[in-house]
């Protein structure tokens, strides 16, 4: 196992990819076939090069991104292309709506682009998709993935208003790592979100997620949950990061042995986390609705 106590100053190099680091293809016909089903809504899956792209459309999951596919931020970490977003589509709930009963989901994420151009961040964009799936699949649980807002407590009150089953928020790496990895957010507005969420909206478990290999120590990773478990968080999520592309993001400073995510994960369960996915491939969105299954609300 790799020295826990050891952590680069930051994401220097892309070490050889290990064998357990082996990502599952897509055949052609599936991906054609989620494609027509999808009705022109986008996927966080294609737009942010995810690894289990091939698993999760080869099962029919998929998790939708609004808002558009262009980000007002430009995170070091992420796949998604940032710039100047075109205006919010209208008919985009009905669309998610519509893919959300092709598909048959009974359960689904929604997560956007940031929109920083946006009064309330897209916060009421959220809420229509929210109601639409609702007024077509009103037996369907809803997550949320959302962006901070800007820190603003009024957007976030407006999405909780909807009675989203889950709110998740990530927290996306380590308090040192934060300012070379996030662009415009900052770790402590993360954990204020979150701290929000459960002081307006008790009733809805929150959520939240990480990446390793960005040159955090383990104690690093440690200290973030328990400020996550300080806020009252009761999700997690812990997966490796992977450079979306050979150029333009971070690289990858460690790859972790799958045996130290399950260090994690122990250490995650002993803080008190009700529900925890760590491993080398997990996302925050990945098996979403087998993590929300024993929460006060699917339950």
């Amino acid at each position: 196992m790799n020295d826990k106590s050891s952590g680069d100053k930051a994401c220097r190099s892309n070490p050889e990819r290990p064998s357990w680091i082996r990502v599952k293809g897509l055949r052609a016909d599936v991906q054609a076939s989620m494609i027509s089903k999808l009705a022109g809504c986008n996927t966080v899956c294609m737009s942010a090069k995810c690894p289990n792209l091939g698993e999760c459309f080869t099962i029919g999951v998929a998790t939708f991104m609004i808002g558009g596919r262009i980000c007002t931020r430009a995170c070091r970490f992420c796949g998604v292309r940032h710039g100047k977003p075109d205006p919010l589509d209208p008919e985009e709930p009905d669309k998610v709506a519509e893919s959300v009963e092709r598909l048959g989901l009974r359960y689904v994420v929604i997560t956007s682009v940031a929109r920083d151009d946006l009064e309330d961040g897209g916060a009421s964009h959220f809420v229509a998709v929210i109601s639409a799936i609702r007024r077509r699949k009103p037996e369907v649980g809803v997550e949320v993935l959302i962006p901070d807002f800007g820190g603003s407590e009024t957007a976030l009150r407006t999405l909780l208003e909807a009675s989203p089953n889950v709110l998740n928020h990530n927290i996306e790496t380590v308090r040192r790592l934060t300012p070379i990895v996030r662009s415009k957010a900052t770790y402590d507005r993360s954990l204020e979100l979150l701290e929000r969420a459960r002081r307006i909206a008790p009733g809805i478990p929150t959520k939240s997620g990480l990446m390793v290999g960005l040159g955090e120590s383990f104690e690093e990773v440690i200290e973030t949950l328990e400020d996550l478990r300080r806020v009252g968080c009761s999700m997690l999520t812990i997966g490796q990061y992977l450079q979306p592309r050979a150029h333009g993001e971070i690289p990858v400073a460690r790859y972790w042995a799958p045996e130290e995510f399950e260090d994690l994960e122990r250490a995650a369960y002993r803080m008190g986390f009700k529900k925890v996915a760590a491993g080398p491939f997990v996302r925050s969105s990945y098996l979403a609705e087998e993590m929300a299954k024993g929460t006060s609300i699917l339950s």
